[in-house]
């Protein structure tokens, strides 16, 4: 789930309804988005007829007036089979499989007007502050898209290691931060030469991670030990943990950077954290397998999306 912090909010339905859905700030369903589209409209040969896409995550530009959609696989003439997540570069070779694309859907007009060919089973993806470069972790290619976005394509790709996956970026879009779930650690890119600098560890498995308003820390969740971490980017040293359930996958911030809210997606709960100290304020119970979570700056609302095809709006009441 996405928020555009302007009054709208995207779910991605993945190859089960291959679909985007779009709710309005108060919940009321917008526009149903089917993930249909004619590759030879965007000028993209090789794929004659209706192709398919199974929608991911979103991202937003700075001015909310583009939304990004990764596409798990891509399904119709000229492309391989679908992926899936114990893949890697060597098996999706062996096993045909073919790069996807992301969608880039117009907010106002709701239609998807542009598509940009990525990485292998594309998941998670972020704009930069700056809204120069659009960045798309690739699962099974084991790298990273940078996406002119003026351009409209990909520029770059940045060997990761294996499982890449949550992304965040510096308020300056200086530097990118990628965290590879198949490792222990985050990656570091300078997006001024677009290369890697490095690496630093944060713990087992992180999938998600979010900075602070003020670029001072970043807050990944653990998926293995079921822990979100904080960590000091001036040392790039983790100085606070907490537990919170089994299995957390996607985290939020609130706007103010004073509040995390991550889902624990075994213990079919979502967790508040004060952000200074990770200091547990609330744990709320769900559906079975929470696994999206956003935060909406328009109401101060959270939304978290339930496995099993529910979506829950919380009311953030803080002191």
């Amino acid at each position: 789930m996405s928020a555009s912090d302007t009054g709208l909010v995207f779910a991605q339905n993945m190859m089960y309804t291959h679909t985007v859905t779009v709710y309005s700030s108060s919940g009321r369903l917008v526009k149903t988005i089917p993930d249909t589209v004619y590759m030879s409209r965007f000028g993209i040969g090789g794929h004659p007829g209706i192709t398919h896409g199974a929608p991911v995550e979103a991202a937003f530009t700075p001015d909310a007036k583009q939304v990004y959609v990764s596409n798990y696989s891509m399904y119709g003439s000229g492309f391989g089979p679908e992926g899936n997540d114990a893949c890697t570069p060597a098996s999706a070779e062996a096993a045909g499989d073919t790069d996807s694309y992301v969608y880039r859907i117009n907010t106002s007009s709701l239609a998807i007007d542009q598509v940009i060919k990525v990485g292998l089973v594309p998941k998670f993806l972020t704009v930069t502050p700056n809204g120069r470069y659009l960045l798309v972790s690739n699962w099974c290619s084991f790298d990273l898209s940078v996406v002119d976005i003026v351009k409209g394509k990909e520029i770059a790709r940045l060997p990761m290691g294996a499982y890449p996956r949550g992304l965040a970026v510096s308020p300056d879009s200086r530097t990118a931060y990628v965290a590879i779930m198949g490792s222990d650690d985050v990656v570091k890119v300078n997006l001024m030469t677009l290369r890697t600098e490095g690496s630093f560890t944060v713990g087992e498995n992180p999938r998600h991670i979010v900075i602070s308003p003020d670029g001072r820390y970043l807050y990944v969740s653990l998926n293995g030990p079921g822990e979100v971490v904080k960590v000091d980017l001036a040392t790039d040293s983790v100085v606070a943990t907490a537990h919170t359930g089994d299995e957390d996958r996607s985290l939020a911030i609130a706007a103010d950077g004073r509040s995390l809210y991550v889902v624990n997606y075994q213990s079919n709960t979502i967790t508040k954290l004060r952000a200074s100290d990770l200091q547990m304020l609330q744990t709320v119970g769900t559906g079975v397998h929470p696994i999206g979570i956003t935060y909406d700056a328009a109401t101060g609302n959270v939304w978290v999306a339930v496995y099993s095809g529910q979506i829950l709006v919380l009311a953030d009441r803080r002191p």
